[in-house]
């Protein structure tokens, strides 16, 4: 039997054919379809991980952005989350979200005020300013979003949380220096100077760091040391914090031989030392017999 030839209305070009009709070979590679990317589906992770996930990633965000620039879809995608899951652990959206974070970072930074064991007082504190800066320095644009307020996202519990942060400060400073009950001139004191540090942490980062941060931490350790100096005229509890500082510090300690020089020409004079009759302290000061001098007590020229 003979073969039918084919009518040449069945015959169709090779160009009109689907590219799947044709053997690959046969093909140009720019004529191969492109292979569809293929879906990767969320990961399930257990409830608690996914969402301290969702947390570690919105801190991530908040710390290199200002809160308002972040929205819940990039917490989703740096995720790997779709909204509604993000959704279904903060029901409260961004909001509660941010204070999730916001407590998390808060509680790291407080874990950084923990001071080390050995050291002097001025070595221990640079030591605590250390890390204070480290986390200031890994979370730049969200640390100067909430301390300066004004943040759509800044409400009543965000502002505790960051009060929290600086009564925890203000505890841990005031146990470092061995006060169990501060007065009040003692309390602003310190209350000023975590004020300092706050403000000289936001000047750093708006000038780009250009100030080395060891120079900056020196500079906050004496200025501590002189507030404290200037609170000591005033406050007799203070004189006694600052004594038994200095004395830890060592006579020859540079620090203290420092705020000794500054206080020229006063002399800060060591707990319970008595003067010996007609001795003069400083040029043309002279003390009554045997005058006892309180702990921290400094005495100036008449």
């Amino acid at each position: 039997m003979e073969a039918r030839p084919t009518p040449a209305s069945d015959l169709v070009p090779a160009q009109a054919l689907p590219a799947q009709a044709l053997p690959a070979q046969a093909l140009p590679e720019s004529a191969l379809p492109e292979p569809r990317p293929r879906r990767t589906g969320y990961r399930r992770l257990p409830v608690q991980q996914r969402r301290e996930q969702l947390i570690a990633v919105a801190l991530e965000l908040f710390a290199s952005r200002p809160p308002e620039e972040v929205s819940l879809d990039d917490v989703a995608e740096a995720a790997g989350a779709s909204r509604p899951l993000v959704y279904r652990y903060f029901a409260g959206g961004k909001q509660q979200l941010y204070e999730a974070a916001l407590r998390t970072a808060a509680e790291e930074l407080t874990s950084r005020f923990a001071v080390p064991l050995a050291g002097t007082p001025s070595e221990q504190l640079s030591a605590v300013l250390d890390g204070y800066f480290a986390f200031v320095a890994e979370h730049d644009a969200g640390y100067s979003a909430l301390l300066r307020g004004g943040s759509v996202v800044e409400t009543a519990r965000t502002s505790a949380i960051v009060d929290d942060v600086r009564r925890a400060a203000l505890q841990r400073t005031l146990r470092h220096l061995g006060v169990r009950e501060a007065g009040p001139r003692l309390t602003l004191l310190v209350r000023s100077w975590i004020a300092v540090v706050e403000g000289a942490s936001l000047s750093w980062l708006d000038e780009g760091r250009a100030l080395p941060v060891a120079e900056l931490r020196d500079w906050l350790v004496d200025q501590f040391t002189a507030m404290a100096a200037a609170t000591a005229l005033h406050d007799p509890q203070t004189a006694r914090v600052l004594a038994g500082v200095l004395a830890l510090e060592g006579p020859g300690a540079p620090r203290a031989a420092r705020l000794r020089e500054v206080l020229e020409p006063g002399q800060v004079l060591e707990p319970g030392q008595v003067l010996e009759p007609g001795q003069v302290v400083e040029p043309g000061q002279v003390v009554e017999p045997r005058q006892a001098v309180e702990p921290g007590q400094v005495l100036g020229p008449r």
